[in-house]
């Protein structure tokens, strides 16, 4: 080994101290991105390009949007749609006439999977006005059921944490097409209705204000509050606050009957009726009407359900005592609905 050293120093070629400096060359962005990949940014705005362009195939025009979809799941590239100017050309995909129903449905999943929990994307998306363009598309008379799921998709992540959308929900017959969306003909959308109305109605002041971020101890200081974290909504707690607002609706645009009669009553589903009951949305239903009694004390309020859809609600609990075992439901959640029927009078 140390014959070798020798003779690899005897025979090397010293740098001459009068030898010419060489200019240090930049190295090639493309070789860069070969081997460390494109930025994030680079990539959504490549994909959204590819997406907007209309004479290319729409197969390619879909996997670009696919590939939108999975990189912002990430919430900081979720933030850049914004600060890329990436939200006015996506909501032009949902309303342009030469998009196809499948170009549709993936940009509604895109917009869906950036608003999830993500205060600053939800602000800058309403913005948009997107409401009644996510309500049009709740319609029956939208053949695609891919595309009703997806807007429901949309809609949950704009509406969860965020009364102002919840509250132009009234505006542009959006409780009215949620609860058109319990009859669909498709289950996966009538489930995802279940759920987006659940959990408008579990949201309260309690709960934010019980957040491990607002405790502090003396003297010390606030910690720092990024705009695409819940932490922000704690400057305007109201603005987030949507339970009450679910709640009246479920009352007063007819949602708490349909919700009695997803349950008790169900329509069949599929794309020639040739199927009934589902125990994924028998269970969202079923949590949803307790969710919503414990917004008003445990008890239906007066003129909220008439008489048949309460005795229905009753006899149908009466004869599933299983009720709360096969929906995985607590004994006292269970409590709360059976101590709301009891006083029904039998029909």
């Amino acid at each position: 080994m140390d014959s070798l050293l020798r003779w690899s120093i005897e025979h090397s070629t010293p740098r001459s101290a009068d030898a010419p400096h060489l200019p240090r060359k930049d190295i090639d962005p493309g070789i860069v991105d070969y081997i460390l990949g494109k930025p994030d940014a680079v990539l959504m705005k490549e994909a959204l390009e590819l997406a907007l362009d209309e004479n290319r195939e729409e197969d390619a025009r879909v996997r670009a949007l696919d590939d939108l979809e999975m990189l912002v799941e990430q919430i900081d590239n979720a933030n850049d749609l914004a600060k890329l100017k990436m939200w006015d050309p996506l909501q032009s995909l949902l309303t342009s006439q030469k998009s196809s129903d499948v170009i549709k449905a993936q940009t509604l999943w895109i917009i869906g999977t950036a608003l999830q929990n993500n205060p600053s994307a939800q602000d800058s998306y309403i913005a948009l006005d997107p409401v009644p363009v996510l309500v049009s598309f709740l319609s029956p008379a939208v053949r695609t059921a891919q595309l009703r799921s997806k807007a429901v998709y949309a809609l949950s992540g704009l509406c969860k944490h965020n009364s102002r959308a919840v509250k132009q929900l009234s505006g542009y017959g959006g409780w009215e097409a949620l609860s058109a969306g319990l009859e669909d003909s498709d289950i996966t959308v009538r489930r995802k209705v279940a759920f987006l109305l659940n959990a408008l109605l579990i949201q309260n002041d309690s709960e934010l204000l019980d957040a491990p971020s607002n405790l502090r101890t003396p003297g010390s200081s606030p910690a720092p509050v990024h705009p695409n974290s819940h932490a922000s909504m704690m400057s305007d707690p109201p603005s987030t606050m949507t339970s009450q607002f679910a709640a009246e609706a479920l009352e007063d645009r007819g949602l708490l009957r349909a919700l009695v009669r997803t349950l008790t009553a169900p329509v069949p589903y599929g794309q020639d009726g040739e199927s009934e009951g589902d125990a994924d949305l028998e269970e969202k239903v079923v949590r949803t009407l307790i969710t919503y009694l414990a917004t008003r004390a445990g008890k239906f309020p007066r003129g909220s359900l008439d008489d048949t859809d309460l005795g229905a609600l009753k006899r149908f609990v009466r004869q599933h005592p299983d009720l709360g075992a096969r929906c995985g439901i607590t004994e006292g959640e269970m409590r709360v609905l059976l101590q709301a029927v009891e006083g029904v009078q039998d029909g």
